[in-house]
């Protein structure tokens, strides 16, 4: 049976993911076959398996953290929110169906055995799975039917350490009212804390950590800092969201519509020395970028009418109608054609009007695409026309088939593919002028992409960039997670971490 170690949190974004990507590290250069397990995520960054099954982004990052590929088992509810009040509910990585919160709440009970049937396939396969929680194990009115929290640590008899974040303030509080708020057996999972995100002089905290341990009666194992380290996060509440930088000689602006998802797709590009990515929420913020990107979305005709309104679409058309390049992926691909279809209410149903700067219809379906792909450029028009030929790879994930209008010119398709899973080849996205569409996800990520769509843009606004000698986008996650790992070590009791886990056995 597999040792295991549970990382539950004070609040959203204490820093659980992260805790859990450098403890999967760790582990792995220990010697341990590890796994990442987080029984129920809400994200909209999603990914592909290699069998064509949608999971959350997170467990990814912790499954390349432990050197492991990605498997659904590692999260078998993920759910990705349609709106304020419902959300696409995906089990074992197919769509199970679109649930308003109060009904999933009502019926989530009847998933139970499908979460213990995925831990238990890893944990035959394991020697040490990290689990993660979700929010925080004391909102009381959702402690009924947990099965994500402390309802899940019962489940699988599994020990927890207590993350709490300094940086927002009130860490002792957060702690110790978590406690409070426990259950006696719950209390007593609870085996150490953690403070995380801290910045200063840690002796200036020891006396608030002598009172909290003697309050709780719990050791604090470790004082984590604020990490500089680049490794994806959450979603919903990421700081990448919140750059406004400036300076780079390619300056490139991606939309951050309402239901943005899978911004890591432009994480390849934020990488470059001398590329500006900033995100970009009304026409004002825009300027004049050389780029600008209209990224995935769980709801594409709602975020179309969302820049509609707000002047965004406007300010867009008229910098591709002065030459800026424009790129969509997925959502953004989709919202670029002539019209869009809903006939069976996947999203907002009914018909709506596109950007109309491809001459593209999409019709809704139903049925999700879910496959991994990989293939080259080809049919590239305009400024980005030397990606042709480049080879590339990611994967889809989308509702709905966009195709070319009746009477308009055959379809100038950007990427030849071959689908990983059926086997099957077939064209995808759309290129016309500085104009161009994919459903690809990680579109970029491919060494040598990103670098030569830098160099095009630059080009074609008449500078020179410096010998671009920048580490893949692999190696550069490798790079972070040993950083990572370097700084809980450091900052960790991992002697007592060890100690946990062999108690529990």
């Amino acid at each position: 049976m597999a040792k295991r170690i549970m990382i539950q949190g004070t609040m959203s974004n204490a820093g659980k993911s992260l805790i859990c990507a450098g403890l999967c590290r760790i582990f792995h250069q220990d010697g341990y076959k590890a796994a990442p397990f987080k029984s129920q995520n809400m994200a909209l960054n999603s990914f592909i398996t290699d069998d064509g099954l949608e999971m959350g982004r997170a467990q990814v990052v912790q499954a390349e953290a432990a050197k492991i590929r990605p498997r659904v088992e590692m999260n078998p509810i993920l759910l990705k929110p349609t709106n304020d009040t419902g959300s696409q509910v995906i089990v074992n990585g197919k769509v199970w169906q679109d649930m308003s919160a109060r009904d999933y709440f009502a019926c989530k009970r009847r998933l139970v055995p499908q979460i213990l049937e995925a831990y238990g396939k890893l944990e035959k396969e394991y020697d040490l799975i990290v689990i993660e929680g979700a929010g925080s194990p004391a909102e009381i009115n959702l402690k009924e039917n947990d099965i994500v929290n402390m309802g899940l640590a019962k489940m699988l008899d599994a020990p927890v350490l207590l993350v709490g974040d300094i940086d927002r303030g009130g860490v002792f509080a957060q702690l110790l009212g978590t406690l409070m708020l426990l259950e006696p057996e719950e209390k007593e999972r609870v085996k150490g804390l953690i403070i995380n995100k801290f910045r200063g002089d840690k002796t200036i905290l020891d006396p608030g950590i002598q009172m909290l341990e003697e309050r709780c009666q719990v050791p604090v194992l470790g004082v984590t800092p604020y990490l500089n380290v680049d490794i994806e996060d959450e979603d919903s509440l990421t700081e990448r969201f919140r750059k406004t930088g400036s300076g780079g000689k390619i300056d490139i602006a991606v939309i951050r519509t309402p239901r943005i998802s899978n911004f890591t797709d432009f994480l390849a590009l934020e990488h470059l020395e001398e590329v500006t990515l900033r995100y970009v929420e009304h026409p004002g913020q825009l300027k004049r970028p050389d780029m600008i990107l209209l990224p995935g979305t769980k709801n594409t005709m709602g975020d179309l009418k969302w820049m509609r309104e707000n002047g965004l679409e406007a300010a867009i058309l008229k910098e591709a109608d002065q030459g800026t390049v424009i790129f969509g992926i997925c959502g953004g691909y989709q919202m670029l054609g002539e019209e869009l279809r809903d006939p069976d209410k996947v999203e907002e149903g009914g018909t709506m009007r596109g950007m109309g700067l491809l001459p593209l219809e999409t019709v809704f379906t139903k049925e999700k695409t879910r496959t991994r792909v990989s293939g080259r450029f080809c049919h590239v028009d305009g400024a980005l026309k030397s990606l042709e030929g480049k080879e590339l790879e990611g994967y889809e994930i989308h509702m709905g088939v966009t195709r070319k209008r009746d009477g308009q010119e055959e379809q100038a398709a950007m990427s030849q593919m071959k689908d990983q899973v059926s086997g099957r080849t077939s064209m995808d996205g759309y290129s016309r002028g500085n104009v161009y569409g994919s459903y690809i996800h990680g579109i970029f990520d491919r060494e040598g992409v990103a670098e030569e769509i830098a160099e095009s843009l630059a080009k074609k606004k008449g500078v020179s960039l410096k010998e671009i000698k920048n580490k893949s986008l692999k190696d550069w996650k490798e790079e972070q997670y040993d950083l990572l790992a370097d700084a809980l070590r450091e900052h960790l009791d991992m002697k007592a971490i060890y100690q946990i886990l062999e108690e529990e056995e």
